[in-house]
């Protein structure tokens, strides 16, 4: 019965039979508990279901939990972790609590899911050859042809003692409390639990044979993949498990038991030797740029001019969000593998931020590059530096502070699946788990900075091409007038160094970046490769850039003492 602030509860009640009818005598007395719904009350509650003695009661009233809590358990990782180890304890005490004879099963139809506890006898084992087909718990009637066909290694029953020969498959109506990202369950959700040893590393595989129909949401990225459910990870993982395909059947081979489903996923692009030998370039690429753009820092805090002009303290600032992007970068696979779910959220936020962190500094790059060689005159701004760090760190700051307070309401950073094109192998890392939300901000954001860059670098490289063109004519004409021409060795170096420049500019600027939409939409590896590479190095084009510029500073200030320093003259003492 439904009351008590819309709360589902069981009361206690003596059953009798009176010819056809049965009468259900509830106790006068019911002692009635309201528990608020946060994470500190659920969690102890939960708890507290979780003893050697628990039953299908307390697995009845676990679900309560969960159904009167709903917008808790959907937006709260800690709560559902907490609610399948809970659960898992429970089957295990029934299972413990089943006093099964040899060749016997109890079927326990709890109403959100159905457990079947098997007990297997040698005379089973010794019928059968290399696997043992066992059935799965119904759900309703109407759901019989989802229930998967299962078939059991012979082998790994028969190393367990009788006495421990118990198996649990479990069945759910609901699957929600498995959901921690955006997967897309297709089938049944499907938990083979052994009752004392685990089944790990097999070798003959659990089968399971799920009839599918045509999803809704297919294309020709998409398709059906078996996938278990990691309770070390907290996520759909692929080891271990292989998917074959016949007819409308799916066919699942696994080396171990564990909740088990069907997911309707995206191919990834790439295949498994292009992504490793990316992954590596990557890797390899970030960590020097990491380690070049820390010594452009040390160079700058350190060094003993502090007269440095504007352009370097612009570099060093780019400088330090590219050393705080590659070395978040080089986190974000191990942060997929901490337990705590926040350290993930943590890297993917923080990576997020030193990605746009990068971006406004190539913008305001531009804007000084502009101000430089475009706009000479009237170039002086109050407080110049102070409001270019606001731009350069605070509007990015602002975006990713709204996204994380976004967090009770909708995920936008946390654990993300990779999965390859070739073997549907998946990789775990942390960033962006929202695809719409990562295209609309960040490429938006890209964009019209790449173009604004462009536009910049454009402008640039052709007032370079002016000026050399001016200096050549007038070097041309004083060699007419000195009666020598230019050499081409001469214009061969001249050609390098604004070609040199050029480049320069445009890695300085992050321009590199606009190859990312050359590859958009499709896959072309050379235009992969040249962006990982380019974009893995930038932190050692601005490492020289810096060099370069402090070098130039250094010869100015040398230059400025020279013609400053007062002319000494000696005087004679005289009586």
């Amino acid at each position: 019965m439904t009351f008590f602030n819309g709360s589902y509860v069981c009361l206690d009640a003596k059953v009798t039979t009176q010819g056809a009818n049965i009468i259900y005598n509830l106790h006068p007395c019911s002692n009635c508990t309201k528990y608020l719904c946060n994470e500190s009350t659920i969690l102890s509650t939960m708890t507290s279901l979780d003893s050697d003695s628990s039953g299908e009661r307390e697995m009845m009233q676990l679900f309560y939990i969960r159904d009167s809590c709903a917008q808790l358990f959907g937006g709260n990782r800690q709560i559902r972790k907490s609610f399948i180890k809970v659960e898992r304890q429970i089957i295990h005490s029934i299972m413990a609590a089943s006093q099964l004879e040899t060749r016997s099963s109890i079927l326990y139809d709890l109403k959100v899911l159905s457990l079947n506890v098997v007990n297997f006898s040698d005379a089973d084992l010794n019928s059968a050859r290399t696997r043992i087909q066992i059935d799965a718990p119904q759900l309703l009637p109407q759901n019989e042809s989802s229930i998967p066909e299962i078939f059991l290694p012979v082998d790994a029953l028969r190393n367990i003692p009788p006495k421990e020969r118990i198996l649990g498959l479990v069945s759910y109506m609901q699957h929600n409390q498995f959901q921690f990202e955006k997967e897309n369950i297709s089938s049944m959700v499907l938990r083979i639990e052994p009752s004392e040893r685990p089944f790990n590393n097999l070798k003959t595989s659990i089968q399971m044979i799920f009839r599918m129909s045509t999803h809704g949401d297919m294309d020709n990225d998409s398709t059906f993949q078996c996938r278990y459910f990691s309770e070390e990870y907290w996520n759909w993982r692929t080891d271990g498990c292989k998917t074959s395909n016949s007819q409308d059947d799916i066919i699942c081979s696994c080396n171990h038991a564990t909740p088990f489903a069907v997911l309707l996923v995206r191919t990834g692009p790439i295949s498994e030797v292009h992504w490793e030998i990316l992954s590596h370039l990557s890797y390899i690429g970030c960590g020097l740029s990491t380690f070049f753009t820390a010594l452009s820092l040390m160079m700058y805090v350190f060094s003993r001019n502090h007269r440095m002009d504007y352009s370097i303290t612009i570099h060093v600032s780019l400088s330090g969000a590219l050393f705080l992007l590659n070395v978040t970068f080089l986190l974000t696979e191990w942060g997929a593998t901490v337990e705590m779910d926040w350290v993930c959220v943590f890297v993917a936020a923080f990576m997020h931020y030193s990605l746009l962190c990068c971006f406004t500094w190539m913008a305001i790059e531009a804007l000084h590059l502009y101000l430089l060689l475009i706009k000479v005159f009237n170039t002086y701004y109050k407080h110049y530096l102070v409001k270019l760090s606001l731009l350069g760190w605070g509007i990015p700051g602002i975006i990713v502070a709204v996204s994380v307070g976004m967090q009770d309401f909708k995920h936008f950073y946390g654990v993300t699946q990779m999965t390859l094109a070739d073997n549907n192998q998946t990789s775990a890392i942390c960033w962006i788990t929202d695809d719409s939300f990562f295209y609309s901000l960040n490429l938006a954001y890209f964009t019209v900075i790449f173009i604004f860059n462009s536009g910049i670098l454009m402008a640039v490289a052709s007032s370079i091409c002016r000026m050399k063109q001016v200096f050549r004519n007038s070097s041309n004409l004083r060699r007419e007038a000195e009666g020598k021409t230019q050499s081409d060795s001469q214009r061969f170096s001249e050609s390098c160094k604004s070609s040199l420049t050029v480049l320069g500019l445009t890695c300085l600027m992050g321009t590199t970046w606009g190859l990312a939409f050359l590859g958009s939409g499709y896959v072309n590896y050379p235009i992969l490769y040249l962006f990982c590479i380019l974009n893995s190095t930038q932190g050692f084009f601005i490492f020289v850039w810096v060099c370069l510029s402090a070098k130039k500073q250094r010869k100015r200030d040398m230059e400025d003492r020279m013609t400053s320093s007062p002319v000494k003259t000696s005087a004679v003492k005289s009586d």
